[in-house]
């Protein structure tokens, strides 16, 4: 059978891996493959979310700093490329409301880092109970953060469009291709078909950290599979709130989100999400508990299995799973901000997303975004929330990256592009 070769391959066409394509088919004469097992692009997490365009105000400046400064960016770069391809955008401002006074602080502490990671004073404004009642009659908080920069969108129509533009700069998108094998600088796809590559770049959301375990690499990792579901709210009732609602999180360590009111694109208002356990990062339905608690268990076997003997961890899994099978568990969550919404007003299950979060060998889910690089590949691992909000920015960074390593090359006559890669980089 003949032999694919490439200079580039990328694992994955969802919103990073397809960002990637562009930019390096854009300005490089390198060939470039993306491998993606679907058979269309962002048919996973880069579809399956919320749509919001977040900004920065509640990223640590000091560990997260790479990707506060590509969310940042980012928001210009796919308002710029949403209006020039008429895909939705809704400005719908989010506010972080606090519950009591210690979440309060986590605010005051929010607005510093918001200012710190960029954002303009007048972005951001931190609010008593009395002024969000104001803006927001059926809201009830201690304080919140109102942030006037978030908005809503469709990241799964934008990396559609991305596509296109990559594919016509000579991208190969190598759909309904499931990796078999791989080492060193060859894979076997599912087809039976051979590649090869120079350079490898894997992209695979909730299956990188396989995938460089393939490799040989970031074998002290573990990881888990969240499922975060929603519910949607019927007419009229989405009136109550015309602003994306946040909650500071309760546990931050852990990845359990606290509940969040969201106002989509395409008009509806979703309430979620919870974080069920699943067996694998595509499980979007379907309550398996013995499934979950087996892949819990394998980290017995590993290097994570403090995180199972951790009792507040535990409890909180039960509690999730509770939200899952109760719908009236996660109205109530709800209600704690919003007292006015009834279980009745929710009949219709909205889009549940998967979020796969690393566990280090301490037990402790990694918070930053995990790059590991080998002379023949690159993998990008942990790569959650905001991820598909600074996506053309981060991966215009990986690029530059792999540019000034020598890697690849970037090519003197360099195509169009919607994006200005040099004022990203000189961003900087």
């Amino acid at each position: 059978m003949f032999v694919l070769k490439f200079d580039v391959a990328i694992i994955g066409g969802g919103i990073l891996g397809t960002s990637l394509s562009y930019w390096i088919s854009a300005l490089t004469n390198h060939t470039v493959c993306v491998i993606e097992k679907e058979n269309h692009v962002a048919a996973h997490a880069s579809s399956r979310n919320t749509g919001v365009i977040h900004s920065p105000f509640y990223l640590d400046p000091q560990k997260k700093k790479k990707i506060a400064k590509a969310a940042l960016l980012s928001y210009d770069l796919w308002w710029d490329y949403a209006k020039k391809h008429h895909i939705s955008w809704k400005d719908t401002g989010t506010i972080e409301l606090a519950l009591d006074e210690s979440q309060h602080h986590t605010l005051e502490k929010y607005l510093k880092w918001g200012h710190q990671n960029g954002l303009d004073d007048n972005d951001l404004e931190l609010l008593d109970s009395g002024q969000i009642k104001q803006r927001e009659p059926n809201v009830r908080c201690h304080s919140g953060l109102f942030c006037k920069k978030d908005a809503s969108t469709d990241y799964g129509i934008l990396t559609e469009q991305l596509f296109q533009e990559s594919q016509k700069n000579g991208t190969r998108f190598l759909f309904s291709s499931k990796i078999e094998k791989i080492q060193n600088q060859t894979m076997t796809l599912s087809n039976g078909q051979s590649l090869e590559f120079d350079y490898l770049i894997n992209c695979a959301g909730g299956h990188s950290l396989n995938i460089a375990k393939k490799l040989g690499l970031a074998k002290e990792y573990s990881s888990l599979h969240f499922r975060g579901e929603y519910w949607q709210i019927n007419e009229p009732h989405a009136s109550l709130v015309s602003t994306n609602i946040y909650t500071v999180a309760k546990f931050p360590k852990f990845p359990f989100l606290d509940p969040h009111w969201i106002k989509r694109s395409d008009g509806r208002t979703e309430i979620g999400p919870n974080a069920v356990p699943v067996s694998d990062p595509e499980a979007y339905s379907g309550l398996s508990i013995s499934q979950s608690l087996t892949k819990i268990a394998e980290l017995f076997s590993g290097s994570s299995k403090k995180l199972l003997l951790n009792s507040e961890f535990l409890s909180l899994i039960s509690k999730e799973w509770k939200s899952s099978i109760s719908k009236n568990n996660m109205i109530n969550r709800v209600k704690e901000f919003i007292p006015k919404i009834k279980p009745s007003y929710f009949t219709t299950r909205g889009t549940a997303g998967i979020r796969t979060p690393i566990i280090t060998k301490k037990g402790e889910f990694l918070a930053e975004t995990l790059e590991v690089q080998s002379d023949h590949s690159l993998h990008i691992i942990n790569y959650n929330s905001p991820g598909a909000t600074g996506a053309p920015a981060y991966s215009a960074f990986l690029a530059q990256q792999l540019f000034d390593s020598g890697v690849i090359s970037q090519s003197k006559s360099a195509k169009p592009d919607s994006w200005n890669f040099a004022k990203i980089i000189d961003s900087l």
